[in-house]
C-alpha cells in the first residue's frame, strides 16, 4: 500500500497524490475543470468573460483526443504509446514547459557578466481591487510606473547616473491564489553612462535605495491612475461602483498617498546562470501548479500553499477551499486577450536591445554568453516533436508512426502516454 503522504482522495477514489517533480501528478486542474467546470459555468452564466471561458475549455481538452495527437514507437524495444496534443494556452499548468524553454533560449544572448538584481513592486490591496475590475488598464500602468521609477532613479547622478535595462514579469496571485498583483523586475547591476561612452556599475551588493523607489513608484502610479479615471478608462462594479464619482475616487486615493508602498529589493543573483535559473522558474508560471494539488471532490479542493507571514519554521500549509471558490480564484488570474505579461524596458526594450547589448559587451570587453540554456531535463511535453521523451520502458529513442487530427480516433491501440510507463 502507498504511504499516506503519497495518496489522495479524488471524487470518491484513492489515487497517488504528488509523486515527485519527475512524475506526472495524478490530480490536475484539468481533472477539477472536467468534473466540476460544467456546473460552475451553469451557476455563473453571464458572469464569466470570454477569455475565462476559453481558458476553461482549453484546459479541459488539453492532451485529450479532442485536440488530436500522434502515436510513437520505440526504435529499440518496439514499445508504442499515443500522445495527445497540448492546448498551448498560457494559463494551462501543463503547457508552459516548451514555451518557457523557447523564451529562455532567446534570452541567453542578452546576459551580461555583471551582478543582477531582483526588485518587486506590489500594489496595495485597495488598488488591487480596482485592478481586478480593470485588468488591462491597471496592470499596464503597473508595468509602466515600475519601469519609469527604476529608469528615473537610476539616471539620477545622486544614485547611479546611468541608463539601465530591465525585464519585468507580472504575477497576479499569492500562494493561496488570492488576487495579489505585483511585478518581478530583473535588472543588470549597472547601465550606460548618459553620454553612452562607458559602463557604470552598481556598488557590489547594492542597486538603488528602496525607500526612494517606493515613494516615486507611489506618485507615478497614482498620477497615472487619476489620468485613467479622468479619461473614462476605468469601470467600476459592485461595491466599487461609487468610485465612478471623481470626488469619491479622489477620497479613496487620499490615504494611499501617505502609506508606504511595498517595493522589495532581493539580494543580488549569483551571476548570469542564476538569473537564467530564476527566470526559467518564474516567467511562465500560472496561478497554481498541478503538483500543489492534494485532493478534490464536488465540495472541496485541498492544496499546499506557503504562508509568508511565518518568518521562521515551516511555512507550508494545506488550504481547503469550496470547489466553486477554487475555480473562481483560478479564473481571476486569466489575463485579458493579447495582454503581455513579460515586458522589457530601457536598454533591453525590444527595438534597441540587440544593439545596446553589443555596445555594452564592447565596453566590458566580453564575448556573448555560450549558446546553451540551463539544463531543465528532458521535455515532458508529449507533443513537443523536436524532443520526444525517451521510451518509458527501455529509454530508447521514440519516433512518430502516426498522426491524427482533432476528434479522430488513432489507428494505434497503444495506451496513452501518461499510462505507458
Amino acid at each position: 500500500m502507498l504511504p499516506a503522504r503519497l495518496i489522495c482522495w479524488y471524487d470518491g477514489r484513492l489515487v497517488p497524490a504528488d509523486p515527485g517533480p519527475m512524475s506526472r501528478p495524478r490530480l490536475e486542474v484539468a481533472d477539477i475543470f472536467r468534473a466540476h467546470g460544467p456546473a460552475y459555468r451553469r451557476d455563473h452564466d453571464g458572469h464569466l468573460t470570454l477569455p475565462q471561458l476559453k481558458v476553461m475549455s482549453a484546459i479541459e481538452t488539453c492532451r485529450t483526443a479532442a485536440l488530436g495527437g500522434h502515436a510513437a514507437a520505440c526504435t529499440k524495444c518496439g514499445h508504442e504509446h499515443v500522445a495527445y496534443n497540448s492546448c498551448r494556452n498560457r494559463h494551462c499548468p501543463k503547457c508552459q514547459g516548451a514555451t518557457a524553454r523557447d523564451w529562455m533560449q532567446a534570452r541567453i544572448e542578452d546576459l551580461l557578466p555583471v551582478e543582477y538584481f531582483h526588485v518587486v513592486f506590489t500594489l496595495p490591496a485597495s488598488i488591487a481591487d480596482i485592478a481586478h475590475q480593470n485588468k488591462a488598464a491597471v496592470y499596464g500602468l503597473l508595468f509602466k510606473a515600475s519601469a519609469e521609477t527604476l529608469l528615473t532613479i537610476a539616471a539620477d547622478p545622486k544614485h547611479l547616473g546611468a541608463r539601465i535595462g530591465m525585464t519585468s514579469v507580472l504575477h497576479t496571485w499569492g500562494s493561496a491564489m488570492t488576487h495579489h498583483p505585483h511585478v518581478h523586475v530583473i535588472v543588470p547591476g549597472g547601465g550606460l553612462s548618459l553620454d553612452g561612452t562607458r559602463w557604470i556599475g552598481c556598488r557590489p551588493g547594492f542597486f538603488l535605495p528602496v525607500k526612494v523607489l517606493s515613494r516615486l513608484f507611489r506618485r507615478l502610479f497614482l498620477e497615472g491612475l487619476i489620468r485613467l479615471h479622468k479619461a473614462g478608462k476605468l469601470r467600476f462594479f459592485g461595491n466599487l461602483v461609487g468610485l465612478t464619482d471623481p470626488g469619491s475616487f479622489a477620497s479613496h486615493l487620499a490615504s494611499l498617498r501617505k502609506t508606504e508602498w511595498v517595493v522589495y529589493a532581493k539580494p543580488p543573483f549569483g551571476g548570469p546562470e542564476a538569473v537564467l535559473a530564476y527566470l526559467s522558474r518564474y516567467t511562465h508560471r500560472v496561478a497554481i501548479s498541478n503538483h500543489r494539488l492534494i485532493s478534490a471532490d464536488a465540495d472541496t479542493v485541498a492544496f499546499r500553499w506557503k504562508d509568508y507571514r511565518i518568518k521562521r519554521g515551516d511555512r507550508m500549509k494545506v488550504m481547503r477551499l469550496p470547489t466553486d471558490e477554487f475555480i473562481r480564484r483560478f479564473l481571476i488570474h486569466v489575463l485579458p486577450s493579447g495582454f503581455h505579461r513579460i515586458r522589457h524596458a530601457g536598454l533591453l526594450a525590444n527595438g534597441i536591445r540587440r544593439d545596446r547589448i553589443a555596445m555594452i559587451r564592447r565596453l566590458l570587453e566580453t564575448e556573448p554568453a555560450p549558446d546553451q540554456a540551463p539544463n531543465e531535463g528532458t521535455s515532458d511535453d508529449p507533443d513537443d516533436r523536436a524532443a520526444l521523451p525517451p521510451c518509458p520502458k527501455c529509454g530508447g529513442a521514440m519516433i512518430i508512426i502516426e498522426t491524427f487530427l482533432r476528434g479522430q480516433i488513432p489507428k494505434s491501440r497503444a495506451p496513452p502516454w501518461e499510462n505507458a510507463a
